[in-house]
Parts: C-alpha cells; structure tokens; sequence
C-alpha cells in the first residue's frame, strides 16, 4: 500500500503502534513497513507525529541510544488512548463497509474478461441520462 493511500490512515496506525510500545520514530516507521505500509515518508510521519503530540495525544522525551545519539521515545497519554479507542471503533465500522465491496469484487470478478465486460456495461448505464 502506499503512503498517499494513507496519510488520512497514518494517526490512528501510530497510535496503535505506540499502544503498543512505546517507541521513536525510524522504530515505528520500520513496523509500519512491516505492516505492508512500505512508502510512509520520514518527513510525514514525523509532522503526524509532532501533531499527535501538540494535540497532547502523545508525549515524547529524549532517550539515550546505545549506537548512536539520544532518539525521541514517544508515549501514548490518556487522551491519546481515548482517540485511539474512538478511531478503532470508527475503522472497525469502516471495516466492514470494506470488506462488503471486497466481497462484491470477488463475486463479480471472476475472470478478466467478465470484469472488463462488467466495466464496459457499468459505463455504458453510468453514461445514459
């Protein structure tokens, strides 16, 4: 999946993975990946990042790093596990309208050329007043 295709998605998938463990940034961009979430930018995640805490969802403080220099460890707040707690309930609904049209996709397309038939008539009654 691609990181456009998620940007309005990336909040709700850091606060789960801080839920979690607590953990820095690179860190929680190397879950995401592990996620299949493969193109989230540094530079986005980050500026959610930062807007999660400005929005006192989050803390962060410095740690230091065995290889390297101190990381900023960001921490779930009560507020944040109250948003995280509402969002999943919103993504649990949006969920299921998801897997309603994925199985409408596996039932009508069976076969190249039904699908390709099934959009030709989809436009064909789409363009018709």
């Amino acid at each position: 999946m691609c990181g456009h295709e998620i940007r309005g998605l990336l909040q709700p998938f850091l606060l789960v993975l801080i839920h979690e463990r607590p953990s820095h940034g690179y860190d929680l961009i190397d879950r995401l990946a592990g996620m299949g979430l493969m193109d989230v930018e540094p530079g986005h995640a980050y500026r959610v990042l930062r807007g999660l805490e400005r929005a006192r969802l989050l803390t962060s403080r410095w740690v230091p790093s065995d290889a390297g220099p101190a990381r900023r460890r960001y921490e779930l707040t009560p507020a944040g596990g109250a948003e995280l707690k509402n969002r999943m309930e919103d993504l649990a609904e949006f969920g299921s309208v998801l897997d309603a049209f994925l199985s409408l996709w596996a039932k009508t397309s069976q076969g190249c050329d039904q699908c390709a038939k099934g959009m030709q008539e989809s436009a064909v009654a789409f363009s018709r007043p």
